[in-house]
């Protein structure tokens, strides 16, 4: 099964078993450990625009580096980035398109976006992934992520709390948006 834009192919959605974060935090220290576990490798790096001091310290716990930043600065150090992390909405100053341009651009080829919102709000998802689409960036994946996982053989009962859209700017050029 897969997330559905219309005009675009199916995104995978996946479920992550953690737990929710806590009040006025981005992520909790598994979301932050899934996150640079499964999108970057060592020595890569990270930009993090999330609140709460969770993907820092995955960061250190895997041994990449880090650019920790306020989401409105201009820009986020001179070296691409593999991953930026990001909760959602970023600020009130900002376009949406014009965030998801400045990301694009600190991205390597290849590199990912990961926007973390709240579960519940059926119109945030889908705004995200227009604006970073009209920004230069595909939409790849989404991930739910869960308090309980599934059981085998019982019936889903999953109590999500964070969705995270995983942008990428691809690593091929296509000369107006990538995807």
């Amino acid at each position: 099964m897969g997330d559905v834009v219309p005009g675009d192919p199916p995104v995978p959605i996946t479920v992550w078993p953690v737990p929710a974060p806590q009040p006025g935090e981005t992520m909790s220290n598994a979301m932050g450990v899934r996150l640079v576990h499964n999108l970057t490798h060592p020595s890569d790096l990270v930009v993090d625009l999330a609140e709460g001091p969770q993907l820092a310290h995955a960061v250190i716990a895997t041994h990449r580096r880090s650019h920790l930043h306020a989401p409105r600065q201009v820009g986020w150090g001179r070296e691409a980035a593999t991953l930026i992390v990001t909760g959602w909405p970023v600020d009130d100053t900002t376009s949406p398109v014009e965030f998801f341009a400045r990301c694009r651009a600190s991205l390597v080829a290849g590199g990912c976006v990961a926007v973390l919102l709240p579960h519940g709000d059926v119109v945030a998802p889908v705004d995200v992934v227009i604006a970073a689409k009209q920004a230069g960036l595909a939409y790849l994946q989404h991930i739910v992520a869960a308090d309980r996982p599934p059981r085998r053989g019982q019936q889903a009962q999953l109590d999500i709390h964070t969705d995270v859209l995983i942008l990428t700017r691809s690593a091929t050029e296509t000369g107006g948006t990538d995807g």
